[in-house]
């Protein structure tokens, strides 16, 4: 970016040599158009120029650039838009499709950054920052190859940008080749000592590998370095970096057993103010595995062997199978649940059939599987719970759900067999939010694929509405694509969400013992050498063929490279 800015000071300092205005335009000026003012005086500076309406076209367009440089300073992205897409409209260049690009990433929305960073390419020369920062929004749609592809022209072109390095590596480390993802970090490190991100990045490596005690090490050291140096750097979020480190070093910690330092980790992440997409989901993930460290009971040493477990419940209870220890490389496990004996809506036949038909295919193919049939909420949400806390210690987490499901304002949630709405009952503390499961498992050094057969008509969108009160309350059929994933966004890395149906639409529950969905997944899960999501797609055929066409099963992956639950 600072290459790109530097066009902009030159016209920006003829601009206030010229005569011809007041000085009081001499003295805003440099404040307006100098990237080392802080955020508030560089806004008001622009704002007062722009007031005087002296200046026109390129000329403004140079105002509203920089006074965009000022809100990104701030993390208020939608305004750096507004200002770039006014600098855009009144002269097209470079800098500001590239700052509109990246302002566009940091909310999420990688589609149109990427459709920026395409016209800053084709306004001017060959730019390393700008092939860099399309890199980036490839990798945020997990097109981790295309990434790198850009990756290595910034490379090419500027090949003293740690950030560029540090970055390959982390696609690289998406696409499974850990040693090609730590020499490239380790470059980056090599390249400036200072900056705290590639630490990050090689956290998380650490963890993959299992060395707990390198990976606290380096993410103690980037908190130590965001600390002593905030970034400068006028493209990173405000407070992103120690955000992260904080994140990093408290999912190590936990995974390490140590639960005292991991949470006071969760609680500092907590208490920074977050404003860019990645942020926000390192916060969403620390509220829940903050809760569930807190809950915890005496922590679990990471090579200790688990706590023996209870005999199966019958119907209402849980059925878990033993479970290996903590510590066991690549451990794989699942958490099936399936809802069907409801007590004050609408029961449903096939749900039990459904989960025990998934959860005896899973083990079958070597996964640790918690079985819960028929749970009333204190049951779900106690088994969800110990089931998000046993997984920081997985290489695979599967969650499968079957059963009524409902959309609220946007949101997803699962419902227990106990569950009665009632008007002026706090209706959504009755249900479990797939949301807050979803923020638990985020976490890029494990893959999580989430199953929901929660689409079926039911008539609860009538007594959702009616216990609203005077409340607003959208309620809608089916489920909806979960507001985790956020506008144009995509999953966290590593994760993979199917549902029986399309987001909005209503799946069958089936006239046998299973419905059209289930029954296909029971049947191809174990497929041997079946990569997860052909066997998706063969599950999507087989039930828009049984349904002649009623049903279509929709999903969305940002998994790191290719998965397969069943052995080749």
């Amino acid at each position: 970016m600072r290459r790109l800015l530097l066009a902009l000071c030159l016209l920006a300092a003829t601009m206030w040599s010229a005569p011809a205005v007041a000085q009081a335009r001499s003295q805003l000026g440099p404040l307006c158009t100098t990237d080392t003012t802080p955020a508030d005086q560089m806004i008001d500076a622009c704002n007062k120029i722009i007031a005087l309406k002296v200046f026109k076209g390129e000329q403004l367009a140079t105002i509203h650039f920089w006074r965009a440089v000022g809100w990104n300073k701030k993390g208020d992205y939608s305004k750096v838009i507004a200002d770039a897409t006014e600098a855009i409209r009144l002269r097209p260049g470079q800098a500001a499709y590239n700052l509109r690009g990246s302002a566009y990433y940091d909310k999420g929305e990688y589609e149109i950054a990427i459709a920026d960073f395409d016209d800053a390419l084709k306004l001017g020369p060959p730019s390393g920052t700008i092939f860099h920062n399309r890199g980036n929004a490839w990798r945020g749609k997990g097109d981790f190859t295309r990434a790198i592809a850009d990756y290595d022209a910034a490379i090419k072109l500027e090949p003293n940008s740690a950030f560029s390095f540090q970055n390959r590596g982390i696609a690289m480390e998406a696409l499974g080749d850990l040693d090609a993802a730590l020499a490239d970090i380790n470059q980056a490190i090599r390249l400036d000592p200072t900056l705290p991100q590639p630490l990050i990045n090689r956290t998380a490596i650490w963890r993959i590998r299992g060395d707990l005690d390198r990976a606290i090490a380096d993410g103690s050291e980037a908190i130590r370095l965001a600390k002593e140096r905030p970034p400068v750097n006028i493209m990173t979020p405000p407070n992103s970096v120690l955000i992260s480190g904080y994140i990093h070093r408290a999912l190590a910690y936990e995974t390490k057993g140590d639960y005292a330092h991991a949470r006071d980790d969760y609680k500092a992440t907590l208490a920074i103010a977050a404003s860019d997409a990645g942020s926000k989901a390192n916060q969403a993930t620390a509220k829940v595995r903050l809760s569930l460290v807190t809950d915890a009971p005496t922590p679990i040493p990471r090579d200790a062997p688990s706590p023996t477990t209870q005999p199966p419940q019958q119907q209402t209870g849980l059925a878990p199978s033993p479970s290996p220890a903590p510590g066991t490389p690549g451990k794989r496990m699942a958490l099936v649940i399936g809802n069907g004996a409801y007590a004050h809506v609408k029961a449903l036949a096939n749900p039990a059939n459904d989960a025990r038909a998934v959860a005896r295919s899973l083990r079958d193919i070597a996964f640790t599987v918690s079985e819960g049939i028929d749970l009333d909420r204190a049951s779900m949400q106690k088994v969800t719970r110990d089931f998000l806390r046993e997984a920081a210690r997985a290489q695979v987490a599967v969650v499968y759900y079957a059963g009524h499901g409902v959309q609220v304002d946007g949101r997803n949630y699962l419902i227990p067999v106990d569950v009665e709405l009632k008007a002026g009952s706090s209706m959504t503390e009755t249900m479990i939010d797939m949301d807050t499961i979803m923020a638990g498992l985020d976490d890029q050094v494990r893959t999580n694929i989430l199953i929901f057969d929660a689409c079926r008509n039911n008539p609860m969108a009538q007594q959702v509405a009616s216990a609203g009160g005077n409340r607003a309350i959208e309620v809608a059929s089916g489920l909806a694509a979960p507001t985790s994933l956020g506008a144009g966004a995509t999953l966290g890395a590593g994760t993979l969400i199917a549902f029986a149906t399309a987001p909005g639409q209503i799946a069958l529950d089936g006239e046998g013992a299973n419905s059209p969905f289930s029954a296909a997944l029971s049947r191809h899960l174990g497929t041997p050498g079946l990569e997860v999501q052909q066997m998706l797609t063969r599950v999507r055929a087989e039930v828009v063929s049984g349904t002649k066409n009623k049903q279509v099963p929709w999903s969305n992956s940002s998994l790191l490279g290719e998965v397969y639950l069943a052995a080749k």
